[in-house]
């Protein structure tokens, strides 16, 4: 590997020690003169594959169709590590004009390289039935099988190649561009507590302090700065939820979710099942659990921002970036040493694959992002040393290890569904979080580990589906007309309110902060996938726990090599699951309840003592 030069995207360690990405694998730097050659190859690549295929894909001999989704691959792996740097570069440094100004050229120079390839999945999507099979034939073509299936998803959508070429022209400064805007803007807000200046990922870390007015002030303030900044955010939603209905009409989508589950190969009766599932048990779950923690924290309700808060008699331990890695590597290790093995290069520090601390200007949260074969995952975090920040730096590796694994099935071919790839993370989660309960004997630490898991099932499972919900409203809302702030805070709140139930409260104080849920600018209806994967988790390591199928961890990591080129009820075959079953969400949800059981005997025994 490159050595690292000093410039400002590939530092090694962030100043307070703990790793930051080595980005040199890709280039070394924004300034590397490799990324202009490379863009120039890029513009060229896409113009030689219109002059050699367009307008011919429906003569090729298989041999020939062979030859020409190689070169498609070949353009998708240059595109991805330029696209990938760019983004990388930008998102640790979100203050840094020259970062962000890298980015959207970089972006601008590939979207204007691209448009000569536009014609190649529309001529795929354009040949018979009977073309198609006969193409399929060949032990070649037959390789890049699952990336053409996917294509032809999508083929009744599909616009023709001028109205697509004025779609992605518009992408810069359209969708692209708000959610730019988006991101800029919030990467810039400043929270203020006590006098101290906070950015977001840093005024979260607030919420999770025991000291119940330092978690109001922070949930005040991070209500106060998004109400200030309400007339943005929502003129932005407005934007991308208008520009995203345009898109769907053109494209003669029925629903404004249809799009997003025809992608995760999820149909709509089946989604609705989840929906009415979890929604079904809103009140057995959630009101359940506040009630407990309303108990714990001493209050006889809770508010908003202390959904998140740990118990008053939970252990302060911090964990040093050391032991949280040694932590999730003893847990995958227990579960399989083959995803130990997978786990073990992220965490090289002389070339990182991981950004590990917060800092000004970085953005906030956590995300794993794929690459080619000929690189690796990089996966960004926030960490400070709390217990959920080791689960997320499990949650987030299990990301890469499925990410190594499943990019064995070609470039093409891997393109694994939200709703599954959410699976290998949600899993990681599960086992880390059984081995650190294994060594726990004493009850208050064996109660605040399952009430922080707890906490956390909630937030993947119930929440999500609240924020599906309250999506959902937004864009039936928005074919009337633009919405106000007012509007959406309504439904904001109602949905909240609905989800948390009556222990929780959802007031003036916590109504205005849904602009912080990333999800709903960039990835509309992705947050679903959070719930599907936590109920489907659920029911997989109930089978695992259960030792009714043999060699479960071989079998399970086959079924994460396999997630781009199979469909999730294909792929749950092995482990005798059926999730078309109206019990399987149920199942996946009971897993919840039973610790929110364990949690009312803890606390019953702990109260005799």
């Amino acid at each position: 590997m490159k050595k690292a030069k000093n410039n400002n995207s590939t530092k090694k360690t962030s100043p307070n020690k703990l790793p930051a990405w080595d980005l040199t694998d890709l280039y070394d730097g924004i300034k590397d003169p490799q990324i202009e050659k490379d863009l120039d190859s890029y513009a060229r690549m896409n113009k030689a594959l219109a002059r050699k295929y367009k307008g011919k894909l429906s003569t090729l001999e298989s041999r020939d169709f062979y030859l020409s989704l190689k070169d498609v691959e070949k353009i998708n792996v240059l595109g991805s590590k330029l696209g990938v740097f760019a983004y990388l570069n930008m998102v640790t440094q979100m203050k840094n004009p020259q970062a962000v100004a890298f980015y959207q050229n970089v972006d601008e120079k590939m979207t204007e390289a691209s448009k000569p390839a536009i014609f190649y999945t529309l001529e795929i999507n354009a040949l018979g039935d009977d073309k198609f099979r006969e193409l399929l034939k060949n032990k070649d073509v037959q390789k890049y099988k699952p990336f053409l299936e996917r294509v032809r998803r999508f083929k009744k959508h599909e616009l023709p190649e001028e109205q697509e070429a004025i779609f992605l022209d518009k992408s810069v400064t359209s969708g692209s561009a708000w959610r730019r805007l988006y991101d800029e803007h919030s990467a810039k807000l400043v929270y203020t507590v006590d006098g101290k200046n906070y950015n977001d990922a840093e005024i979260s870390k607030l919420l999770q302090d025991k000291d119940p007015k330092v978690r109001e002030k922070a949930g005040k303030e991070l209500n106060r700065v998004s109400k200030e900044n309400s007339a943005l955010f929502t003129f932005i939603y407005n934007m991308i939820v208008k520009d995203k209905a345009i898109g769907d009409n053109h494209r003669r989508y029925k629903t404004p979710v249809a799009a997003r589950n025809l992608d995760n190969q999820v149909d709509d009766k089946a989604l609705e099942a989840l929906v009415t599932s979890v929604r079904g048990q809103y009140k057995n779950i959630a009101n359940r659990f506040y009630k407990l923690k309303a108990k714990w924290l001493g209050m006889k309700k809770i508010q908003y921002w202390d959904r998140n808060a740990p118990l008053p008699f939970a252990d302060d331990k911090l964990y040093t970036w050391e032991e949280s890695v040694q932590i999730v590597l003893e847990a995958y290790g227990k579960f399989s040493a083959k995803l130990q093995t997978l786990a073990k290069p992220f965490f090289d520090y002389e070339h990182s694959w991981i950004d590990v601390p917060p800092r000004d200007g970085k953005r906030s949260g956590a995300f794993a992002m794929p690459l080619p074969a000929k690189f690796h995952p990089y996966l960004m975090l926030n960490f400070v040393g709390k217990q959920n920040n080791v689960l997320t730096l499990a949650h987030e590796l299990g990301h890469g290890c499925h990410m190594r694994l499943a990019i064995k099935q070609g470039e093409l071919n891997e393109d694994t569904p939200m709703i599954l790839a959410e699976v290998a993370s949600v899993f990681a989660e599960m086992i880390t979080f059984q081995s650190l309960l294994s060594k726990l004997d004493d009850d208050k630490a064996k109660l605040c580990l399952i009430a922080s898991k707890v906490n956390d099932m909630i937030n993947t499972s119930l929440r999500q589906i609240a924020f599906h919900c309250f999506e959902t409203r937004i864009h039936q809302e928005r074919q009337k007309g633009e919405l106000s702030a007012e509007k959406i805070e309504n439904i904001w709140q109602d949905e909240m309110q609905t989800s948390l139930g009556e222990y929780v409260i959802v007031d003036k104080d916590s109504r205005s902060i849904w602009p912080i849920v990333s999800h709903f600018f960039h990835s509309p209806f992705y947050v679903y996938a959070y719930s599907f994967a936590d109920c489907l988790v659920n029911s997989l390591y109930q089978v695992y726990k259960d030792e009714t199928v043999e060699n479960f961890a071989d079998k399970y990591l086959q079924m994460l090599s396999q997630t781009g080129i199979k469909r999730y009820d294909q792929l749950l075959k092995p482990f005798g699951l059926d999730a078309k079953s109206p019990d399987f969400w149920n199942k996946g949800l009971n897993l919840i309840s039973s610790y929110i059981d364990e949690l009312e005997k803890l606390d019953k025994k702990i109260n005799k003592k």
